[in-house]
């Protein structure tokens, strides 16, 4: 099988397989087009105010982070569109917590992640995103204490790529995992 869409290590939720190389490459093209449909549902911290919106924000390297891999919303960045729309908010242990589902309408690296924290609402678990980057170096050294695994809630973020719906070959397929 040829992998047509990669998901970040700790999100979970539906990839594409193709069976062949050319139907990689012609999914590859779907893809780099933009008429691919794709809802991601994700928990973020806090009362998300606004009930649905869009966040543009450009994307590049992100300088200040002894990270390689991540990436930050900079002006000079490449252009990136994330829609939102509040599915329910929520309070557990006395804090506040929104459940959104999302449409990315462009497809940059770790883009939703980015985008969310960006807006003061990182999502739950984000090791990488979530205010505090050594929490992410913990996790690929192996060293994540109890005390650092209660901070994060989860063992993985709380992203999850819901559908993916596209044309292919003239039918309209909407593939999902709930």
């Amino acid at each position: 099988g040829h992998l047509v869409n990669r998901l970040d290590r700790e999100t979970s939720g539906v990839t594409v397989v193709a069976k062949n190389a050319a139907a990689a490459g012609e999914l590859g093209k779907l893809w780099e087009s933009r008429v691919v449909r794709k809802e991601y549902l994700a928990i973020v911290h806090g009362a998300v105010r606004e009930d649905s919106g869009a966040i543009d924000l450009a994307l590049g390297k992100d300088e200040k982070s002894r990270i390689a891999i991540k990436d930050c919303a900079r002006p000079d960045g490449a252009a990136a569109r994330t829609e939102f729309f509040v599915e329910r908010r929520f309070r557990s242990g006395g804090r506040d917590f929104s459940l959104l589902r999302l449409r990315p309408r462009t497809g940059r690296k770790h883009q939703i992640r980015i985008h969310l924290a960006a807006i003061g609402h990182p999502i739950v678990g984000d090791k990488l995103y979530g205010g505090n980057e050594d929490l992410y170096l913990a996790l690929v050294e192996d060293r994540l204490t109890p005390a650092q695994r209660e901070e994060l809630m989860l063992p993985n973020h709380a992203l999850h790529a819901e559908s993916i719906g596209l044309n292919w070959r003239g039918a309209e397929k909407v593939f999902r995992a709930p």
